[in-house]
C-alpha cells in the first residue's frame, strides 16, 4: 500500500515506522519541521494515572509496555524507567492521592507507600516536607527524551523506505475516486490511505475532509490545553526519576537540565504572550525547585515555554478511520508521549489487514464527528492529574 502520514510528531513517526516495517510505501508530509508542534514541548512522563475510563487507563498501561518492548532492542537512548514519587502536601491531597493509589492497586498497578527515608535512598538529594509520612512509589513509570524518541523511530522508518517531504503544508485531505488525496500548496497527490497525525491542528484538516473531530481549544489562556514549562540551566543535584509533588513536578532532562511544571501555574499560561524565562514565574518555579532538592541553590532558567496540548474535546484518544470507506485514518492524544509508539503500531495493523484492535474500541473518532457544544475539559491542577 501506497499510504501518506500528515506530521511528524511522536504519532507521525511511530505510524511511518510500523507501517514501513510492514512493507508500505511511506510518504510523510511535515508542514515545518520534526517535532515542531506538541511534542516538542511536552513533560513526557510515562504514566497511567487518573486515566479513566477504564479502558482508558488499559490502553495507556499498554503503551507503557510497548515503550517496554522497544527498548529492549539496542539503542534505546530515549526512555528513562526509574520510577515516579508522589506525596500530598494538606488533608484534601492525601484524601485524593489515597484514593487514586486505591484505585490503581485495584487495577494490578504497580504502587507502593514507601517512607521519606526510602524516598531520599532513592534521591539522596530530594527533600521531604515535615509532616509528610506516605509517599506513593510507582516504580515502573519513567520519563521519554522526545527528541530521542522520535529520532529512533523516524530513522527506522527512513531505512525502510520511508521518505519525507518538508516543508510540506497539507491544506487537505479528501476521498478521490477510491483514494485518498492530499491538497498541498505545489498540487495534490494520491494514496490508498491517509494518516492525520496533527495533533492540535487535527479539527482543521478532519472538517476539511468532511468529518470534523472537535478539539480542546490549544490556543486559551489558562484552560486545559495549556501548560508552562521551564527549562533549568545545568544544576549539581542528584535525581534520575519523575517527581509529582504538591507544587512543582520535575524530572530530569539530560546533561544536568531538568523541565519543571508547577500545575497552579498553568492558570497563568497564555500562548499569546509567553512568560520571561527571568520574570516572576520563572522565579517561583526555582524557589520551588529549592525546597525540593538540594544542590539547586541559584538555579535558573535556560527557557520557560508555553505547551498546547493536543487534547481531543472529551479528552480521550481518538484512533481510527473517520469513514467507512478505509481511507482517512486520525489519530490525536493528550498522552501522545505514553501511547505513541503503541497507536502507531496498532494503526498500521488496522490500515494493512482491516483487523479492528480491541484496545482501540472505544476510541473511534464518531463518537465526536459533528459535535458541538461539548463542555470545556477541567485543567488539572493537582499532581498526578496530567
Amino acid at each position: 500500500m501506497k499510504i501518506a502520514v500528515i506530521g511528524l510528531g511522536v504519532l507521525g513517526a511511530s505510524t511511518a515506522r510500523a507501517l514501513a516495517l510492514a512493507g508500505a510505501e511511506v510518504t510523510v508530509f511535515e508542514r515545518t519541521a520534526p517535532l515542531a508542534g506538541t511534542t516538542g514541548t511536552s513533560f513526557a512522563w510515562t504514566n497511567s494515572h487518573s486515566k479513566n475510563p477504564r479502558s482508558y487507563h488499559d490502553l495507556n498501561t499498554a503503551g507503557m509496555a510497548e515503550h517496554d518492548q522497544l527498548a529492549a532492542e539496542p539503542g534505546a537512548n530515549w526512555l528513562v524507567r526509574t520510577g515516579n514519587l508522589e506525596w500530598a502536601g494538606d488533608p484534601a491531597g492525601a484524601e485524593r492521592l489515597a484514593a487514586s493509589v486505591a484505585e490503581l492497586v485495584g487495577r494490578d498497578y504497580p504502587v507502593d507507600w514507601i517512607t521519606p527515608a526510602r524516598a531520599r535512598e532513592l534521591v539522596p538529594d530530594l527533600r521531604v516536607p515535615d509532616g509528610v509520612r506516605d509517599i506513593a512509589h510507582y516504580p515502573t513509570e519513567g520519563h521519554v527524551f522526545p527528541a530521542l524518541l522520535v529520532a529512533r523511530l523516524w530513522g527506522e522508518a527512513q531505512e525502510r523506505g520511508a521518505e519525507l517531504r518538508c516543508p510540506a503544508e497539507a491544506l487537505g485531505v479528501s476521498e478521490v475516486d477510491g483514494r485518498a488525496r492530499v491538497e498541498l500548496r505545489d498540487g495534490t497527490a494520491d494514496f490508498d490511505a491517509v494518516v492525520l497525525a496533527t495533533g492540535r491542528w487535527t479539527e482543521a484538516l478532519t472538517a476539511v475532509a468532511g468529518y470534523r473531530v472537535p478539539m480542546a481549544d490549544p490556543d486559551a489562556a489558562g484552560s486545559a490545553t495549556v501548560g508552562l514549562l521551564g527549562y533549568t540551566r545545568p544544576v549539581a543535584t542528584r535525581l534520575d526519576r519523575v517527581l509529582t509533588t504538591p507544587h512543582l513536578n520535575v524530572r530530569p532532562d539530560g546533561a544536568g537540565r531538568l523541565i519543571v511544571q508547577g500545575l497552579d501555574l498553568d492558570a497563568h499560561a497564555d500562548p499569546a504572550n509567553p512568560p520571561s524565562p527571568d520574570g516572576d514565574h520563572a522565579r517561583v518555579l526555582c524557589e520551588r525547585l529549592n525546597d525540593l532538592l538540594a544542590g539547586t541553590e541559584g538555579a535558573s532558567l535556560e527557557s520557560l515555554r508555553v505547551g498546547q496540548r493536543a487534547m481531543p474535546a472529551d479528552g480521550l484518544t481518538v484512533a481510527g478511520f473517520l469513514s467507512g470507506s478505509g481511507r482517512v485514518y486520525a489519530l490525536a492524544t493528550h498522552s501522545g508521549i505514553t501511547l505513541g509508539p503503541l497507536l502507531g503500531r496498532l494503526a498500521a495493523q488496522e490500515l494493512l489487514t482491516g483487523d479492528q484492535q480491541d484496545l482501540l474500541a472505544d476510541f473511534r473518532p464518531q463518537r465526536l464527528i459533528g459535535q458541538s457544544g461539548l463542555p470545556p475539559l477541567e485543567p488539572a491542577r493537582f499532581a498526578g492529574q496530567q
